[in-house]
């Protein structure tokens, strides 16, 4: 039984962003929007240009952060210290 979930912009939007993210795993898109991965990889497909998706799948098939079972033990947060505040994709002022 596949359940579907109603998502806006502004959620497409933040999933997109999160699965670009290294540190942020699947998990937390899961947790947060109910999305298990194959159905992001979907919504990636389906949402970007297909150059775009290529890369974001090549990058995101050898990297471990993105597997919460598979990331190391020291990993333990969601992005980068030196990450940048982002809202609605647009990189916020200082």
């Amino acid at each position: 039984m596949k359940v579907k979930v109603e998502l806006d912009e502004v959620q497409i939007d933040r999933i997109i962003e999160m699965a670009w993210e290294d540190r942020t795993p699947f998990d937390a898109i899961l947790l947060q929007f109910g999305l298990k991965e194959q159905q992001v990889i979907t919504l990636m497909r389906r949402e970007l240009k297909p150059s775009s998706f290529k890369l974001w799948r090549a990058r995101v098939q050898g990297r471990k952060t993105k597997h919460s079972k598979s990331r190391s033990e020291t990993v333990d947060r969601f992005k980068c210290s030196r990450q940048r505040n982002i809202s609605n994709n647009k990189v916020s002022k200082r």
